[in-house]
C-alpha cells in the first residue's frame, strides 16, 4: 500500500510516539501520520466509485476514532512521496509486478490500500483487464485524478472506502498490497490484505508479496549511546550528568526507528514470526511470542534488539507454504534464495541497502557486557493494544551472564 508515517531523515531517530494518530502534530513525521492509512479504514465508501455487487457478507467491524484518525493521516502528500521515493520499495513491487505479468495479463486485481496508486497503475501496464484501488484515505480522490491524467480510467476503478466496506461484484485473481509498517506488523494494515483474500480471492489466486519474515537481533551501538547519554557527562565544561537519568528515559523508553549497520549485530538473527498471506488468520496477529537463543559472536557493550523484516513475491506454485521460516533459515537465517528466479525479496535488513522502513529500534537504559561465544536468551510477545489494536505492545525477557532483566515499552 502506499503509506505508511515516514522514516526520520538519515542520522536523526524516531523515538516513542512514532504517530500522534489524535492530536497535534510536533514534526514532520507526525504531521504525515501512521504509516498506513490506506485501505482498512475510514469511511463508507465513496457512492460514486463503489462497486455494488449483493453479496451477502458479514458485518464490517466499526470504523474507531482512532481508525479515522489513521486514514486521515494518510490524506498527506508528504507520506507518499517518501514511500514512492523509497527506491529498494518502489522499484521492488514494480520488478515483482512485472515478473508475474503471466498472472496479471488479461486478470482482474485489487491493491490493497492503493494511496496514490501507483502500483495499480504498475499492474494496469502488466496487462491487469481491471484493477479495483481500494483506499480508505482521501488520497483516494487524488488516485482517481492520477488515474485519469494516465487515460486509465477503463482499466483503474478506484474505490474510496475500507476493504471491509467496498464491493465489488466478481472475484479477484491477484492481490497486491504494501502493507508492511515497522517490524512489519506495526499498523495492523495485513488485516486488510487478509480481509480482502477471504472475500475475493479466487483459489489459486495470486497474492504481492507472498511471505513475509520478521527477524531480531542483539545489537551493539556505542555511538547512539554516546550521542543522547554520555553527551550530558560534559557539556562546555559544565556538569550536566543529573540530566543522564531523564535522558535515558527520553531516548530509550520506547521502541526507536533508525538505520543501523551490519556492523551493529553481534549475532544472527532469529525468526520471531513467520507470515504466508496465503493462510494467515487475524487470529494470528493479536499475538505473537517466541523463544530465542543467541550465542554474541564478539566481545562488546549489549545495547539492545533490532528488529527487521523480509517480504518475499513468489508465484502460487512456487510459494511453499509447508515449509515455515523456522525451518527454511535453520542453516542459515538470513538466506537468500540461491535461484534468482525462484523468488525476489524486498530486505529492510541492516546489510541490505536502506529503505523507508529503517530498523526499529529496543534499547535498554544500561549496556550488557557480553564477551565473545556468550549465550543471551529469552521471550518476545508482541501484541495488538487493547487501547489501539493498530499499536504493537512489546513485552521483551532476556538474560545474559546469570543476570535476568525485563523490557515493556509500546510501539505507536
Amino acid at each position: 500500500m502506499e503509506g505508511m508515517s515516514r522514516s526520520p531523515p538519515a542520522g536523526s531517530y524516531s523515538n516513542g510516539h512514532h504517530h500522534k494518530l489524535l492530536g497535534g502534530a510536533t514534526s514532520q513525521r507526525d504531521h504525515f501520520g501512521s504509516r498506513r492509512s490506506r485501505q482498512s479504514g475510514g469511511r463508507e465508501p465513496n457512492r460514486m466509485t463503489r462497486v455494488s455487487g449483493g453479496q451477502q457478507e458479514t458485518e464490517a467491524p466499526p470504523c474507531t476514532d482512532f481508525d479515522k484518525a489513521y486514514f486521515q493521516s494518510y490524506s498527506h502528500v508528504g507520506i507518499h512521496e517518501e514511500m514512492i521515493k523509497d527506491r529498494v520499495r518502489t522499484e521492488t513491487y514494480k520488478t515483482a509486478i512485472l515478473q508475474h505479468q503471466k498472472y496479471i495479463e488479461g486478470k482482474v486485481v485489487v491493491d490493497v490500500g492503493c494511496g496514490t496508486g501507483i502500483l495499480s497503475i504498475f499492474c494496469a501496464q502488466a496487462g491487469a483487464k481491471r484493477v479495483y484501488a481500494v483506499d480508505a484515505s482521501e488520497i483516494a480522490l487524488q488516485a482517481n485524478e492520477v488515474v485519469k491524467a494516465n487515460n486509465l480510467s477503463d482499466k483503474v476503478i478506484v474505490l474510496h472506502g475500507r476493504v471491509e466496506d467496498v464491493q465489488i461484484d466478481e472475484e479477484v485473481d491477484v492481490i497486491v498490497s504494501e502493507w508492511m509498517g515497522y517490524m512489519l506488523l506495526y499498523e495492523s494494515m495485513l488485516g486488510s490484505v487478509i480481509v480482502a483474500r477471504d472475500r475475493w480471492l479466487k483459489p489459486g489466486g495470486l497474492i504481492l508479496p507472498a511471505n513475509a519474515v520478521l527477524y531480531m537481533a542483539p545489537v551493539t551501538h556505542p555511538d547512539r549511546y554516546a550521542e543522547s547519554i554520555d553527551f550530558w557527562r560534559n557539556v562546555y565544561g559544565i556538569d550536566m550528568s543529573p540530566i543522564m537519568p531523564l535522558a535515558k528515559q527520553c531516548a530509550f523508553e520506547e521502541p526507536s526507528v533508525e538505520t543501523i549497520s551490519g556492523e551493529n549485530v553481534l549475532t544472527w538473527p532469529h525468526v520471531v514470526k513467520h507470515v504466508d498471506c496465503y493462510t494467515i488468520t487475524l487470529q494470528e496477529l493479536e499475538s505473537v511470542t517466541t523463544n530465542f537463543k543467541f550465542q554474541s559472536m564478539m566481545r562488546a557493550p549489549f545495547h539492545g534488539f533490532a528488529f527487521w523484516f523480509d517480504v518475499e513475491f513468489c508465484g502460487p506454485t512456487d510459494n511453499d507454504a509447508d515449509a515455515p521460516a523456522s525451518e527454511s533459515t535453520k542453516s542459515n537465517p538470513r538466506r537468500k534464495r540461491a535461484n534468482p528466479n525462484e523468488a525476489l525479496v524486498l530486505s529492510t535488513a541492516p546489510e541490505d541497502p536502506p529503505t523507508h522502513w529503517q530498523q526499529t529500534m529496543i534499547y535498554f537504559y544500561d549496556p550488557i557486557e557480553v564477551e565473545q561465544d556468550q549465550v543471551i536468551d529469552g521471550k518476545v510477545t508482541l501484541t495488538q493494544s487493547k487501547e489501539n489494536a493498530r499499536f504493537m505492545n512489546i513485552h521483551l525477557e532476556y538474560a545474559s551472564g546469570g543476570r535476568s532483566f525485563v523490557k515493556e515499552c509500546v510501539l505507536r
